[in-house]
């Protein structure tokens, strides 16, 4: 059989936890992308800090293995629409987080408006409304390519926007009123 898969963290933390300012711009990040927990950003900030040391090395070396590193990897870049075509080494590193997280399932469900919201758009995804291709998608974190951006679609019929008609008000439940009769009194009884 042999030996099980090794599990490896797919993120670093930040060097310097506490800093208010990067807290408050990571938990912006969190609110606009309607990510889970820290750990989904510190994922997407891992590998924009892995594609920016991979390119600085291709800068830093000419070779002709170079050359076939940096197409793959401009290849990969654009075929997720992260950077534009005809992009070159030196704009990659103009790259952002916002780049990653604009291509995530869970915020192109939201744009393209099948979700009301990007907190609703996570939950159909995980539930399993949502398919590409008519395959059943339920990571919200799944990196859609521009090929598959097209072909994203519900999985079942749902509708999401339920609608009330206006001539019926909302009902308004109100918790019943008890009353207890009234006890009657005991008399005391002379002896």
């Amino acid at each position: 059989m042999g030996a099980p898969r090794r599990n490896r963290k797919k993120f670093s933390k930040p060097k310097i936890r506490w800093d208010i300012e990067r807290i408050n711009a990571d938990n912006a990040m969190l609110k606009e992308y309607g990510l889970k927990n820290m750990k989904e950003l510190w994922k997407v900030q891992t590998e924009v800090s892995r594609v920016r040391r991979n390119v600085r090395s291709l800068l830093s070396e000419a070779s002709p293995e170079n050359a076939a590193i940096q197409q793959r990897l401009l290849g990969r870049l654009t075929r997720y629409k992260v950077v534009q075509h005809g992009a070159t080494l030196d704009n990659i590193l103009d790259v952002n987080e916002d780049a990653f997280l604009s291509r995530r399932l869970q915020t192109i469900v939201f744009k393209r408006g099948m979700a009301r919201s990007i907190k609703q758009a996570r939950q159909l995804i995980t539930h399993g409304f949502i398919s590409i291709g008519g395959k059943r998608v339920n990571k919200p974190g799944y990196a859609v390519s521009d090929a598959e951006e097209s072909m994203i679609g519900f999985y079942k019929p749902i509708d999401v926007n339920p609608k009330q008609p206006a001539d019926r008000a909302p009902i308004e439940t109100a918790a019943p009123q008890t009353t207890k009769p009234p006890v009657p009194k005991e008399e005391k009884k002379a002896e």
